[in-house]
């Protein structure tokens, strides 16, 4: 397995985690202006549920149950299956319990899942029982082990990451030339969290380096578009980055689509 894998240690901390080859505008994310202590208390419980047991259950219950995150995970879900070739197979990276696979196999996508989490795993097996039957969703022990159009990382996913550059080095492997990786990713920028010491303190850091790191149980860093894009390079570019200008303020989610070259 790549040494970058073993620094992939995704947390259930979804509140504040927190096409085909033709160019395509992303439609924005939902506003989260005014749900900064709702996302941070709801985090709280989720990494709670994360250290107990039937943590896969009880996260689906929560993220399900929250208004802002179906959202979401809506609009990123039709940007994904806009984005897809008909037909075409697609990687679930960090799938999570499996929401977004079942929504993509059931949409005529081959969807192949990794998921590295035991417990995350445990429920997607459930979640996605019939799926994986008909092998319409298909579990991988390594995400390089597929070739697909595109690549999804929904809820943060690349925010437990520190550094990128190896991570979109293997998925070049993985991706057709042409396709693509979407990430759903948190802003930086998201002045619903200016009421935390942590963001205030992180500012020079952001200005700077365009990064910084979250001290916390979640283990979040918040990176800016250009930085995620520089890792990306050269395999991958940049093509579209939603929303942008202040939208990334009022944002808590900001999506970033990538273009294998």
């Amino acid at each position: 397995m790549p040494i970058w894998l073993h620094r992939y240690h995704p947390r259930a901390t979804p509140p504040d985690r927190t096409g085909t080859h033709r160019r395509r505008t992303l439609s924005a994310p939902t506003p989260q202006a005014d749900l900064g202590c709702q996302s941070f208390h709801q985090e709280q419980l989720v990494i709670k549920v994360i250290d107990g047991m039937h943590t896969g259950e009880q996260y689906h219950q929560i993220i399900q149950s929250s208004p802002r995150d179906r959202m979401v995970r809506s609009q990123f879900q039709k940007i994904a299956l806009d984005l897809l070739p008909e037909g075409a197979d697609v990687l679930d990276f960090g799938a999570g319990t499996g929401i977004d696979a079942r929504v993509f196999a059931t949409s005529g996508h081959r969807t192949f899942v990794y998921e590295p989490s035991e417990a995350m795993r445990g429920h997607l097996l459930q979640h996605c029982r019939d799926e994986i039957a008909g092998a319409r969703v298909v579990p991988l022990a390594s995400p390089l082990a597929c070739k697909v159009a595109g690549v999804t990382a929904n809820f943060a996913v690349l925010n437990h990451f520190e550094d990128h550059t190896a991570l979109f080095e293997e998925l070049a492997g993985v991706v057709h030339k042409g396709g693509f990786v979407l990430a759903s990713m948190l802003s930086p920028y998201y002045l619903g969290d200016a009421r935390y010491g942590w963001w205030r303190k992180n500012l020079v850091n952001l200005v700077r380096h365009g990064r910084y790191g979250i001290a916390s149980e979640s283990r979040i860093h918040r990176f800016t578009p250009q930085v995620v894009a520089q890792a990306a390079a050269p395999h991958f570019k940049l093509e579209q980055v939603t929303p942008r200008g202040l939208g990334l303020a009022a944002n808590l989610y900001m999506f970033l689509l990538f273009r294998r070259h």
